[in-house]
C-alpha cells in the first residue's frame, strides 16, 4: 500500500510516521508514504516559501488554497504511481478529498480500501480549505473523519494511514492483532491480578482468571 499525502506541512507527519508500527511497516516495506508540497508547484517557486493561498470569491474571514498548485501536486503523484509500477502488478488508485460532513470514514472502509486499491492520493486542506475545482478535476472521494471541523487535513490522513495501514497484510505481525477481526473487549487487563491504589483494591475480572477459554471469549463478547 502507498499513501500519497498532498500537503502543506509534510513536517507534521514526521513524529507519528517516525514510531512504533508504522515506523516499521514502513522499514519493511509493508507500506510506503510519500509527500507533495503545493508550495513545490507554484509559479515562481525560487525554493522558498511562497504563498498559495488568495481571498475567496464571495467574501469571508480567511483565505483558500489555489487551486493549480494542488493539482500540479496530484499529477506529480499519480506520475509517481505509474513510475511505481511493478511487473504484473495491477495499479488502483483512489483520491481522498477530506471534508467535514462527506461520507464517513470507519474500519469497514479501511479494509475494503486496503484489499481493493494499491495507491491512495489524500489531499489535506488548510486555512479556509482548498479551490472546490480541485475536486471536480479529479473527481476525488469525499471523507470525512468525523462530525468536527479541525485546522487542517494532516490529522485525518494520519489517522486514515494507520487504520487502513492496519489492514495490510504484514503490517501487524499476528493477524490476531487485528481488534476488529475476532472477539474483543473494549477493556484489558495484564499483571498485577491485584492492583492497590490509595487505599482501594481493584482486580482483575475472575473470569478471566478461570482458563475457561469458552466462557472468557462469551464475556469478551457481551463487553464489546
Amino acid at each position: 500500500m502507498r499513501f500519497h499525502i498532498i500537503s502543506l506541512f509534510p513536517s507534521a507527519f514526521d513524529s507519528y510516521l517516525g514510531e512504533s508500527i508504522l515506523k516499521r511497516a514502513i522499514e519493511d516495506g509493508k507500506i510506503a508514504v510519500r509527500f507533495y508540497n503545493p508550495r513545490d508547484f507554484a509559479a515562481g517557486n525560487s525554493g522558498r516559501a511562497v504563498r498559495v493561498d488568495k481571498r475567496p470569491y464571495g467574501g469571508g474571514p480567511g483565505m483558500v488554497i489555489e487551486a493549480l498548485p494542488v493539482v500540479k501536486a496530484v499529477e506529480k503523484a499519480l506520475a509517481a504511481v505509474k513510475k511505481n509500477k511493478k511487473a504484473r502488478e495491477k495499479i488502483k488508485t483512489k483520491i481522498i478529498w477530506l471534508a467535514p460532513g462527506a461520507k464517513q470514514f470507519d474500519t469497514e472502509y479501511a479494509g475494503a480500501t486496503a484489499q481493493k486499491y494499491t495507491d491512495i492520493i489524500i489531499i489535506c486542506g488548510r486555512y479556509e480549505g482548498i479551490d472546490a475545482r480541485v475536486k471536480k478535476i479529479f473527481k476525488c472521494e469525499e471523507i470525512s473523519i468525523g462530525p468536527f471541523v479541525l485546522t487542517g487535513g494532516e490529522l485525518p490522513a494520519m489517522l486514515i494511514i494507520d487504520c487502513v495501514s492496519r489492514q495490510v497484510s504484514g503490517v501487524l505481525g499476528d493477524f490476531n492483532s487485528l481488534e476488529e477481526s475476532r472477539v474483543a473487549s473494549h477493556d484489558v487487563y495484564t499483571r498485577p491480578e491485584k492492583l492497590v491504589y490509595k487505599g482501594k483494591k481493584y482486580n482483575v475480572p475472575p473470569i478471566l482468571l478461570s482458563g475457561h477459554q469458552a466462557k472468557i471469549e462469551e464475556w469478551k463478547q457481551k463487553q464489546g
